[in-house]
């Protein structure tokens, strides 16, 4: 939403009680109690367990917003809800989505208080790391839904790239940090002669395994769990693909680059900054918040990356916007480009 008018900026001031009703609901699971019928306020409140007035403010919040529709027999899903939550989706994605969120946006409490904190702005609240990796390597159980989360959400992503990438002469790639595998999976399905090795954190890679034994695809992609950083690679690849990871280094493409075999090709997919210290234009929110844990953060700009990969002996390298007129709407494809180095 622009601001036009003083209402306009009042009601961004209150952006914050809308945002933690919508993620209050999908925790507690409200619009797929009200995918098939309708609940009065005081229903809600009884399956629930919330106070009855607080149910109801909470409910004309949510109706307010234009996600809920309340009738004669009390309230349902507005229309979008079905269309943009329900019917896009699943219960346990946009679960785990919402409790993302919240945890992102604790970091955002008294903006102003910390907002000058030369070190991390979570510590100097007292809150525990906003780091996902380190968070998914200590817990499986989070890994195995985060990882499938983000399994589908990415899928109009995956698609896209397998009708993008020309991969004809390619028969064994790399999917570094890929973790589901879902870039991966459809990149088999369009070429029948490719085998993928994902590399990840061992969690993830558990997780990775049962989507891909779900599919029936793990004689073909098989999970290798290392540290990308830290960890020796394997070897042998006529492609890596690094796919909206945003880790890089001189040091990790000199090991992309003795995972290749001669005339094998580097694809990195990613939002690049326009320039250091300026987000990728759909990323703000993400580079502001990222900035509370890191102050010295800064999205890579395609020059930067560039560099780093001719400075290791990557040769010739190419960038191009990836296109999306294929049909494919979804904001984690908006803004992409794509890095082409070969060995």
């Amino acid at each position: 939403m622009k601001p036009e008018s003083t209402e306009d900026v009042l009601d961004l001031l209150e952006a914050h009680s809308i945002s933690a009703a919508l993620c209050a609901a999908m925790e507690l699971g409200l619009f797929w109690m009200l995918e098939d019928r309708s609940l009065s306020a005081s229903e809600i409140a009884e399956a629930l367990g919330i106070p009855a007035y607080r149910c109801r403010y909470w409910l004309q919040v949510l109706s307010a917003s234009g996600l809920l529709e309340e009738g004669s027999r009390g309230y349902v899903t507005h229309p979008t809800v079905r269309r943009a939550i329900l019917n896009a989706y699943s219960q346990s994605s946009w679960t785990l989505l919402a409790e993302e969120a919240g945890h992102r946006s604790r970091a955002l409490v008294d903006l102003a208080l910390h907002i000058h904190d030369p070190g991390p702005a979570s510590m100097a609240q007292g809150m525990p790391s906003s780091d996902y990796v380190l968070r998914m390597s200590e817990s499986a159980e989070r890994a195995r839904r985060f990882t499938r989360m983000l399994y589908e959400i990415h899928e109009p992503l995956a698609d896209l790239l397998a009708a993008s990438l020309d991969l004809s002469s390619a028969s064994r790639l790399m999917d570094l940090g890929g973790g589901s595998g879902v870039v991966s999976m459809a990149l088999l399905g369009r070429h029948p002669h490719l085998t993928v090795v994902v590399v990840d954190i061992e969690n993830v890679c558990r997780a990775g395994r049962e989507i891909a034994a779900e599919g029936s695809l793990q004689e073909r992609i098989t999970f290798h769990a290392a540290d990308m950083l830290r960890d020796k690679l394997p070897s042998g690849f006529d492609v890596v693909l690094e796919c909206d990871v945003g880790v890089y280094s001189e040091a990790l493409f000199q090991k992309v680059r003795a995972a290749l075999s001669p005339g094998g090709r580097f694809f990195i997919i990613d939002y690049f900054a326009p320039e250091r210290g300026v987000a990728p234009p759909s990323r703000a929110h993400w580079a502001l918040e990222s900035s509370l844990a890191d102050p010295e953060f800064s999205d890579s700009s395609v020059a930067e990356v560039k560099a780093m990969l001719e400075n290791v002996d990557f040769r010739p390298v190419s960038e191009c916007t990836l296109s999306t007129d294929r049909g494919v709407e979804s904001r984690y494809v908006c803004g992409l480009s794509v890095i082409e180095a070969c060995r």
